[in-house]
Order: C-alpha cells, then sequence, then structure tokens
C-alpha cells in the first residue's frame, strides 16, 4: 500500500484537485442561489426546474443532439476512408498522413475565423463570378445552411486525428490472415467487410467515443465560426451554458445545465461503448 500510495498519490491528489473537487463544487452549487461569487442560501431543485423550463434549452439541446449523430457518422466515415487510403502501398502515403492530419493541428477559434473567411468571402465572390446560384449567400447567414458549415468544419477538422485511431487499427491485423484471405480468393470488398472491420472493432468503439464526446462539448468552432447564429440556430449546448452564465448572469440555471449535459454525454458514451464492445472481436 505504501509503494502504491507513492508512486499513485501525487497524481491522484492533482487528479482530485483539478478535476474531482470543482466537479462536487460545481454540483453543489446548483442547489443555491450561487452567483458567482458566493451563496447566500440553499434553494433546493428550483435551478433544475428553471433550466427544464427554459424552451431555449430544449431546443439547443435538440440542435446538438442532430450535430453529434451527424458528425458522428460523417466523421467516422471519412476518417476510415482516409486511414484506407494511406494504409494502401502508395508512394505518397506518409505525405498524405501529414496533409490530412495537419487541419486537427489548427486551433479551433483560428480554424473558425479562417472558415468563415472563406464561407462568407471566398466562396460567395467565385460564386458570383460563375454563377453559383448555391453559393451566392453565405451558407453562415442561411438558417438552415449554416448547420452544414458548422458540420464541413468539424469534420474538416476531426478526421484527421480519427484517421490515426483508424490506422491503427488496421496496421494491427495479422498479415498471414490477410494473406489467407487473399490465397482464399476473397476479394478487396469482401475482405474489407468480413475481415478487417470485425477485426479492428475496437478502434470503432475509440474513435466514436471520441467524436461522441467532442460533438457533445463543441465550442470554440461554434463560436468563431457562427457564434450560435444567424438567429441562435446554430447555438450548440456548451455555448448556450456559458451564454445562459456568463452573458445572462444565470450561473445557478448555468451549472444545472451543465451538470445535465454531463448526465446526458456519459449516459450516451456509456450506452455507445456497452454497443460497440459487443462486435469487438477477441484476437
Amino acid at each position: 500500500m505504501k509503494r502504491f500510495m507513492k508512486f499513485a498519490g501525487v497524481p491522484l491528489a492533482i487528479f482530485s484537485i483539478v478535476l474531482v473537487v470543482p466537479f462536487v463544487n460545481g454540483v453543489y452549487y446548483t442547489f443555491t442561489d450561487w452567483d458567482g461569487f458566493e451563496t447566500t442560501k440553499l434553494v433546493g431543485f428550483s435551478n433544475y426546474a428553471e433550466s427544464f423550463q427554459d424552451p431555449t434549452f430544449w431546443s439547443t439541446l435538440r440542435f446538438t443532439a442532430l450535430f453529434v449523430v451527424v458528425s458522428l457518422v460523417l466523421v467516422n466515415a471519412v476518417a476510415f476512408g482516409l486511414a484506407l487510403i494511406v494504409t494502401s502501398k502508395l508512394k505518397s502515403a506518409n505525405f498524405l498522413r501529414t496533409f490530412f492530419f495537419v487541419p486537427n493541428l489548427v486551433g479551433g477559434v483560428v480554424l473558425g475565423v479562417i472558415w468563415q473567411f472563406i464561407f462568407n468571402s471566398a466562396i460567395v465572390a467565385l460564386a458570383n463570378k460563375y454563377d453559383w446560384e448555391l453559393f451566392k449567400q453565405s451558407w453562415l447567414q442561411d438558417t438552415n445552411k449554416a448547420f452544414w458549415a458548422l458540420i464541413i468544419v468539424t469534420v474538416w477538422q476531426s478526421s484527421g486525428y480519427m484517421m490515426i485511431v483508424y490506422i491503427t487499427g488496421l496496421i494491427s491485423i495479422e498479415n498471414d490472415v490477410l494473406e489467407a484471405s487473399q490465397i482464399d480468393g476473397a476479394s478487396p470488398l469482401r475482405t474489407l467487410f468480413t475481415i478487417k472491420i470485425p477485426l479492428m472493432a475496437q478502434a470503432f468503439t475509440i474513435a466514436l467515443f471520441l467524436t461522441l464526446r467532442g460533438g457533445f462539448m463543441a465550442y470554440d468552432v461554434n463560436v468563431a465560426l457562427t457564434g450560435g447564429g444567424p438567429f441562435r440556430t446554430t447555438e450548440l449546448i456548451s455555448l448556450h451554458i456559458f451564454q445562459d452564465a456568463f452573458a445572462n448572469g444565470n450561473f445557478g440555471t448555468g451549472q444545472s445545465k451543465a451538470v445535465v449535459m454531463f448526465l446526458i454525454v456519459a449516459l450516451a458514451a456509456l450506452v455507445q461503448v456497452t454497443v460497440s464492445k459487443r462486435y469487438e472481436v477477441q484476437r
């Protein structure tokens, strides 16, 4: 026990100070009239009741759920496709790995500013020059197209990182298994669906979990690209909680919404991991 505490004591202490204590305090504040500086009394579940009665909270939560589902599918589909490309016998495979991964290194705020210029100026200018009706108006100013602009930027940023996860899964498959499938006359497509994907199910579990968590916690790109507009139609739950707490001064309800979001993310992640684990092949 002494040896365990000698090596694990400091990390556990840091983990408790940085994560556990603030989380417990945050939960406590949801039951008080906290104004960001001090509390004077306990208010029970009134902050939660007020949060659930806020129609903007529910509309934002529905939009976030839609964003998570669409980005989850597209990010992983693109990432898996990129992984297949860079693990094939291409001379430029190493260059392509770096090229596809670079967008992940760009900060979310910088990324949002860059793509804001692309959607508001570059694409609009080209559309007016070549008469592309679909792009003549900035997508960020359209209540329907702004969602897809947010999806495009998210996929562009996150696919490279998830590609690394899938590359790890693909190269972990033993060559003997792949050679045996070739000897048996299996086509590349059949090998992909009957051998590669089942044997790298663990990579899918990890990538789906990371994408799910990232979708619910998306904030910086949302702020920099759309700011929740137009008319708050692209406001994700993280941005909504920040606005409620720091812009409107509703720290009690803002913190209670954050706790609700934590429970939703935890439940969604638990279900996803549990379901994904069933498809993993023991090797």
